[in-house]
């Protein structure tokens, strides 16, 4: 009840006056069934402006951190991100990759939407960065469509870094339907699981018009944090991707 109020009563008349969202493409996106809506990552609104203008309902994995807090600001983030519609995952390292991709997969398994940021975690500039694996090995075990998303213009009514929200002009763009069935039996194999999270992100640059980085968007932050940057080896990629980076 409450992602239907949040959409049509308290947050979506606001975010449609911010952005004037423009929508191109939503034919691509199935009236029924599972499917992956793999999304560019430019601001957290993109998690609120994508489920605005799809009809269907759209669960995100959401990193845990926004369910553990504490007090009344703990609780209060608990009952909202639950009530838009994320669900929390740990991503801490490699070894919660699989319970999150169960996780998951029961999501599609119900015949609902799931939205996916396949650059693991929000641009630092605005460029697309490198796709982690985890989305290429949930479609390719389940076997549902991928649906490219870009996210065009929601870094202007929300820019990074900061809680404001300004006006701005919000495009949320559709791709064609993804269809791997010709990797059939082959989830687990990490250069066909590359080769598809690249054939992803290829499609989301054509769509964004987004100038592309051949490294994780992770690696990017995390040198700016100080860090030696090399914290983004094959495995930790396959860990999926969240709802807020």
């Amino acid at each position: 009840m409450w992602y239907w109020l949040f959409k049509y009563i308290l947050l979506g008349p606001l975010l449609q006056l911010l952005g004037r969202p423009k929508v191109e493409g939503l034919q691509h996106v199935p009236t029924h069934g599972p499917a992956i809506l793999a999304s560019n990552h430019l601001a957290v609104m993109d998690s609120f402006y994508l489920p605005l203008v799809v009809r269907r309902r759209i669960t995100f994995l959401a990193k845990s951190e926004y369910f553990t807090g504490t007090g009344i600001k703990g609780w209060f983030s608990r009952w909202f991100f639950t009530a838009v519609g994320q669900v929390p995952i740990d991503r801490s390292n490699a070894d919660t990759a699989q319970a999150a991709l169960d996780t998951a997969q029961r999501v599609l398994g119900a015949g609902k939407l799931l939205g996916m940021y396949p650059e693991g975690t929000r641009s630092p500039d605005g460029r697309l960065y490198k796709g982690k694996t985890g989305l290429a090995r949930l479609a390719l075990q389940t076997g549902v469509p991928v649906i490219p998303v870009a996210m065009i213009g929601t870094d202007v009514v929300n820019p990074p870094g900061t809680t404001m929200l300004r006006f701005g002009k919000v495009t949320v763009r559709f791709g064609k339907p993804m269809d791997f069935s010709r990797f059939d039996g082959l989830a687990g194999n990490r250069f066909i699981e590359r080769a598809v999270a690249d054939e992803v992100i290829y499609e989301l640059m054509g769509l964004s018009g987004q100038e592309y980085v051949d490294v994780y968007a992770a690696t990017i932050k995390n040198r700016g944090k100080g860090s030696n940057g090399q914290g983004a080896d094959d495995d930790a990629a396959r860990i999926p991707e969240t709802a807020a980076g």
